[in-house]
């Protein structure tokens, strides 16, 4: 699963857990399991605004577009956006959203 983060200012956390082709974002089940290769879900047909983009399935490979909240002064890394890869299901690991956090 590749994930792609656009970053935006906002107070709230996102806590993202994969199983499959099921991503749980802070307690709220999301399963794309039926999109097929090829095929497209708008932002717009889900009903959360953590998606920001398209979700769609290119051969195996599911893809999906998410915010990516930070504080105020978010870090470098954080400011131009982020792409992961997920191999594994469980939770899945941010960056870090503040720089007081960077090394």
């Amino acid at each position: 699963m590749n994930l792609h983060f656009s970053p935006v200012r906002m107070d709230a956390s996102l806590q993202i857990e994969r199983e499959g082709d099921c991503l749980t974002l802070n307690g709220q089940p999301f399963d794309f399991s039926a999109l097929a290769p090829g095929q497209m879900l708008p932002a717009e047909a889900i009903t959360s605004d953590w998606f920001t983009g398209p979700v769609w399935r290119d051969g195996q490979e599911l893809h999906v577009t998410l915010r990516l909240p930070h504080g105020p002064v978010p870090p470098n890394t954080v400011q131009t956006g982020l792409d992961l890869q997920v191999h594994q299901d469980g939770p899945v690991p941010l960056p870090a959203l503040s720089p007081e956090t960077q090394p």
